[in-house]
C-alpha cells in the first residue's frame, strides 16, 4: 500500500529535482526525507532516483511511481470533492492557489463574502509563482489556482477571470505626477509613454515573474535602459516602495484601483502596445470542479 505521506515527499524531489529544496519545501530535514525515499526505494526493490547526476534524475521506475501517484492524488481528490458536495455547501474544504500579490489586492475582498455565504467551507490558500500555482493545480494541491495565460501545463483548463492593463506607476511628488495631481485616478488613466522614462529609477520584478517580463519587452520596444534600483517577488511591495518616493514601477490595473494605500502613488496609462495579463482559475481537465470551487471561482467573477 502507497503511504500518503511518502508519495507527497516522493513527488515534492521530483518536481525540486533536489533533496535539499524538497526538504525545505516540505519542512523536514534532509536526512529524514532521504531516509524515507531510500526505505521506498527498499520496500519496492528499485531505485527512483539517480543520486549520480546533479540535479536528480528519475529512473525509469521512478517515472512510472510519479505518473501514478499523480493518477492516485487526482482520484483522491476527485472523491473528496464529490464526498463534500453530498453535504451542499454546508461542509467541506477549498484549496485556493494565488500569488501573494493577489492575496493582498483580491482575495481580501472575496474571502470575507464566502465565508459570510458559506460559513462552513473551510479554506487554506497556497501562495506561489504561476508555474508554481500551475503545478500546484495539476497534482491537487489546490482545488484550483488563479494564475496568468499561457499555461504551461497541458493537464490544466481554466476560465477567464479577467483582462487586466499594465500601468506604470509614479510617486505622486514626480514632476508627470504633479501635472495630473487633481485629476482623480481612475480608468481611463492619462496615458505617457515608457520611453519618457529612459533615466528614471525602476523596481522590477525578479526573475521568472511576468511583470519583469513586461518591464524587459517595453525597454526592448522603447529601446531604453531604466536603472533597475531594487528586485521585488511582490506587486503590493513595489507599489508601497513607489508611493513613499523610492522609484516607478509597473503594476497591474486591478491592484491600482482595488489595492489603496495610505498614500497611493499615481498610475498612468503607457502609449506602447503591451500584451495585458489574463488572469484565469486553472483547474485539472481530468477532475470535476467542486461546488465549493465553483462557488468560489462566480463569486471571484461577480468582483471583478
Amino acid at each position: 500500500m502507497i503511504d500518503e505521506r511518502e508519495m507527497k515527499y516522493i513527488l515534492q524531489v521530483a518536481e525540486e529535482l533536489s533533496f535539499s529544496q524538497a526538504a525545505k519545501k516540505l519542512y523536514v530535514s534532509q536526512p529524514s526525507l532521504s531516509q524515507c525515499i531510500k526505505k521506498v526505494e527498499i520496500e519496492i526493490g528499485v531505485e527512483l532516483f539517480d543520486r549520480r547526476t546533479s540535479p536528480l534524475t528519475l529512473t525509469f521506475a521512478g517515472g512510472l511511481y510519479i505518473k501514478k501517484a499523480k493518477q492516485i492524488q487526482t482520484i483522491q481528490q476527485d472523491l473528496l470533492s464529490q464526498i463534500e458536495d453530498l453535504s451542499d455547501l454546508k461542509r467541506g474544504h477549498l484549496k485556493i492557489g494565488t500569488s501573494y500579490s493577489r492575496t493582498a489586492y483580491l482575495l481580501t475582498r472575496i474571502l470575507p463574502e464566502f465565508r459570510m455565504r458559506f460559513p462552513g467551507i473551510d479554506i487554506s490558500l497556497v501562495e506561489g509563482t504561476t508555474i508554481e500555482l500551475q503545478e500546484y493545480a495539476a497534482s491537487g494541491m489546490t482545488d484550483l489556482s488563479f494564475v496568468y495565460l499561457p499555461l504551461k501545463n497541458e493537464e490544466l483548463i481554466y476560465e477567464h477571470i479577467v483582462d487586466e492593463e499594465i500601468l506604470l506607476a509614479l510617486p505622486a511628488n514626480h514632476p508627470i505626477s504633479q501635472k495630473f495631481s487633481s485629476q482623480e485616478q481612475t480608468i481611463p488613466f492619462p496615458k505617457v509613454s515608457f520611453a519618457a522614462f529612459a533615466n528614471e529609477p525602476f523596481i522590477v520584478m525578479k526573475n521568472k515573474r511576468k511583470m519583469r517580463e513586461a518591464f524587459l519587452t517595453l525597454c526592448e520596444k522603447t529601446k531604453t535602459h531604466p536603472k533597475v534600483i531594487l528586485q521585488s517577488n511582490s506587486l503590493v511591495s513595489a507599489q508601497s516602495l513607489v508611493a513613499v518616493g523610492v522609484g516607478a514601477t509597473l503594476v497591474t490595473d486591478t491592484l491600482a484601483l482595488y489595492n489603496k494605500l495610505a498614500s497611493n502613488p499615481c498610475y498612468f496609462s503607457l502609449i506602447e502596445p503591451i500584451e495585458p495579463r489574463h488572469m484565469v482559475a486553472a483547474y485539472p481537465k481530468k477532475v470535476r470542479l467542486s461546488k465549493a470551487a465553483d462557488a468560489f471561482l462566480q463569486l471571484t467573477k461577480e468582483y471583478m
